[in-house]
């Protein structure tokens, strides 16, 4: 699970309820913030180096607006100005669509807005495409890729999250949706300027089974948990942030009192792996690494086990709230009423609950801060790169030349920069219907809360950033994390390759999370986790790691990735 919500947080199913929500928001808003031989017939394998370069679109930078905090060491560029909507630049100056009508399925949480509600209306009429949304429970949308991809009847586009790359779907979507490469590989792509300035790592990662298939919503590659820590109640104490596991475990043991309620931090495992400098593990290619001339997964490294076994101290040891242990209720509801002093949730979360927590009654000068990632024994960290893109917008194969281009329009206007009135409309709607601006800050109404949510925002998007000008502090120490962690990151050797492993392994790592959880809670032992590396070697993990190093040996290092 990643740290998102409830207890330690959804799963990769429901991420995107947080991030894309988290990524995309501008000032005031909710916090938006993704066998090599056969890889054309059966999806497996990867396109990368010199193959990757042929296929990706030229990239070109829209200059149409300067952020306020350039991007530093792979970090995301932020915005603190308020917002003026006379001032707003245009990046879409005529409608590329054609009129023409669109379906597009997407995951959607929540009750998702009737069909001809005034957003889709506006961004309908403004791009010249006619969407219509096939919105689906993103808590079950996985199921329902599955069914549509095996049924003969889809939508002209599909939303695919990368969390649901499982199984025979990655397969499917090579067999069933379009090479785009006819439209916007090389110079092409001019005829769709903002996808254009999508950054090349994010469109490397569209490139399946050999082709452009995938238009991406581009992610920043850093590190996205950050390990929080209560700023205001450690100043009144007189607390410092821990620079070392160590001081980590004393200072959560310092502030727990159990009589009070009070408990030093909550599940802490995802930090730990960063402290302990082990590999990422949502996206499997990403857990590989290099030592000398052989492959090492992640699970089989000191690393792994270490931050495990420190997580499971921590829990031993009494610091980390109950209800974390029993994974019920939510810990950053625990970490903002003062129940834990120190959690880890996803970077979005800094500025969604230092918005939520303004003029609170019980905590008036709350205040939330990132500590900075540090090695566990007080030296720097070990970090490693994350995915550069992983949500794509797929056109159905077949499709007809006028629909490509429809939709290819629908996706440069979503892709519009910050400070743009298509960026604008699509992230907030339309003034006094989906929100209104106060001294520079926009905020939504109840109708921009209930209509403008995900869908359009999926399609594609600007290169990273943060823009919330009414808490234009965050923004600035968000981005400020962001670059001094970018400069202890690596790339793994298949950073920025979209990887379709053979299904025969597709279930191999299924059952390491929970094993996770179990273990650092103290319901599995050392034994049942060496067992089940064990199993995992034997099962498959020495064959697909041959299979990984052949693509390796014929695609290079990190995909060409700059």
């Amino acid at each position: 699970m990643t740290p998102n919500s409830p207890s330690t947080g959804p799963g990769r199913r429901s991420f995107l309820a947080s991030t894309a929500v988290a990524a995309a928001a501008v000032a005031g808003g909710v916090p938006l913030l993704t066998a090599c031989g056969g890889a054309a017939e059966t999806g497996e394998g990867t396109t990368s180096g010199k193959s990757a370069k042929k296929l990706l679109p030229t990239y070109a930078a829209r200059n149409i607006v300067t952020p306020d905090i350039a991007s530093k060491n792979g970090s995301c560029v932020g915005f603190t100005s308020k917002v003026e909507l006379s001032k707003l630049e245009t990046s879409v100056p005529k409608k590329l669509g054609t009129g023409a009508k669109v379906k597009i399925m997407a995951p959607f949480w929540g009750p998702p807005p009737k069909a001809d509600c005034e957003y889709y209306t506006a961004l309908n009429e403004a791009s010249g495409v006619q969407v219509s949304w096939q919105n689906q429970d993103g808590n079950t949308y996985g199921e329902k890729i599955g069914a549509v991809l095996a049924s003969s009847s889809l939508p002209d586009v599909l939303i695919v999250p990368g969390w649901e790359l499982s199984g025979k779907i990655p397969a499917a979507l090579v067999a069933k949706m379009m090479d785009l490469g006819p439209y916007v590989s090389g110079s092409k792509v001019r005829d769709y300027p903002n996808l254009a300035a999508v950054p090349a790592d994010a469109w490397r990662r569209g490139i399946f089974g050999g082709k452009v298939r995938g238009i991406p919503y581009p992610y920043s590659y850093l590190p996205n948990i950050a390990p929080f820590y209560r700023k205001d109640l450690f100043d009144k104490k007189g607390w410092e942030p821990p620079k070392s596991a160590q001081e980590f475990f004393d200072l959560a043991k310092e502030m727990t009192s159990k009589k009070a309620g009070v408990y030093g931090c909550d599940d802490m495992k995802w930090s730990a792996f960063n402290f302990f400098g082990s590999l990422g593990g949502s996206e499997k290619a990403l857990g590989w690494k290099l030592e000398g001339k052989k492959l090492v997964k992640r699970l089989e490294t000191d690393e792994y086990l270490e931050a495990l076994e420190w997580t499971r101290k921590l829990y031993a040891a009494g610091v980390v709230h109950p209800e974390a242990k029993a994974q019920t209720g939510d810990g950053l509801l625990r970490f903002t009423s003062g129940k834990v002093m120190m959690c880890n949730a996803d970077i979005a979360y800094w500025y969604g609950k230092s918005a939520e927590m303004q003029g609170s009654k019980a905590f008036p000068d709350f205040e939330m801060a990132a500590m900075d990632i540090f090695g566990h024994d007080g030296g720097d960290p070990k970090l490693y790169a994350g995915t550069p893109a992983n949500v794509w917008a797929f056109v159905r194969k077949n499709a007809s030349k006028e629909t490509v281009k429809n939709a290819l329009a629908a996706a440069n206007y979503a892709a519009a920069p910050v400070g743009t009135k298509e960026h604008m409309l699509t992230y907030y709607g339309q003034e006094g219907t989906h929100f209104t601006v106060k001294d520079g800050v926009p905020t939504k109404t109840k109708t921009g809360n209930a209509q403008v949510v995900s869908a359009w925002q999926m399609l594609s998007g600007p290169a990273p950033f943060f823009a919330y000008p009414d808490l234009p502090e965050i923004t600035r120490a968000m981005c400020e994390w962001q670059q001094r962690m970018g400069a202890f990151v690596t790339k793994s050797p298949f950073y920025g390759m979209t990887i379709v492993e053979p299904s025969r392994y597709a279930t191999l790592e299924d059952k390491f999370e929970q094993l996770e959880d179990d273990y650092v809670r103290g319901n599995k032992s050392l034994g049942d986790v060496q067992q089940a590396v064990s199993d995992w070697k034997s099962r498959g993990g020495d064959k697909l790691r041959d299979w990984y190093k052949k693509l390796l040996d014929e695609n290079g290092q990190n995909g060409g990735a700059s």
